[in-house]
């Protein structure tokens, strides 16, 4: 027992001086290993059907969503079919939702302006998308990077929080975009759009809000919170 303390303690202080660079670098391969196809939880069959599920996921768990958007999908499929539809159609759709006034107004302003300004289809742009009635930057760099795949970082409440407590970013990134282009900053291209499911999933199921799962999480030994 007192072998595997000194082994544990050693690893400790070598992590504390553990370079960004080998930080990033043992992180994304942990979660290569383990989470090899992360992807949204949330239950789409088109880009426009995604943008509809993010805004609704605002404040609102994934699960919660997954319940409501077959019946609304099935009513209003398209953003044509939502672009006619009256507020109080969908509201009473997605009454169980979080904030369901003000999502349902940002959804039909949503579905008309891709109707009138875009053809009916989802932009690919942050400028675009950001002009959407109830799409924020958060919401734009989820379907940039789950449709387009592109590397966008999407900064949720569970990204701030696993990227602040591994120390992927410094206690000076107080905001969503200032974490956001930290971890652009630093995370390969190429691993950004895995790398935002990863972070998500991780502080949903083990870094949680509260009572995280730490003697489980595999990231414990360099995992700045813990040492």
């Amino acid at each position: 027992m007192q072998s595997y303390r000194k082994k544990v303690l050693t690893l400790h202080e070598k992590c504390k001086s553990m370079t960004k660079k080998e930080l990033y670098r043992l992180t994304t391969e942990y979660f290569e290993r383990t989470m090899p196809e992360a992807a949204t939880e949330l239950k789409y069959d088109s880009p426009f059907q995604l943008l509809t599920a993010v805004i609704l996921s605002a404040q609102c768990t994934d699960r919660r969503v997954n319940m409501v958007t077959p019946a609304l999908f099935a009513s209003y499929p398209t953003a044509s079919s939502m672009a006619a539809a009256t507020e109080a159609d969908v509201l009473r759709l997605i009454s169980s939702i979080s904030y369901p006034n003000s999502k349902a107004r940002h959804l039909i302003g949503m579905a008309q302006m891709l109707e009138s300004d875009f053809g009916g289809e989802v932009p690919h742009t942050m400028e675009e998308l950001t002009r959407l009635p109830g799409v924020g930057r958060k919401t734009a760099n989820v379907v940039l990077s789950v449709v387009y795949g592109q590397a966008a970082m999407a900064v949720d409440t569970h990204v701030f929080r696993v990227s602040h407590r591994i120390g992927l970013v410094p206690p000076s990134c107080r905001t969503p975009l200032a974490t956001e282009r930290h971890l652009t900053h630093n995370l390969p291209e190429q691993l950004m759009a895995r790398a935002h499911h990863w972070l998500i999933l991780h502080g949903r199921y083990v870094c949680r809000a509260i009572n995280p799962k730490c003697t489980e999480c595999g990231l414990s030994a360099w995992c700045r919170k813990r040492i």
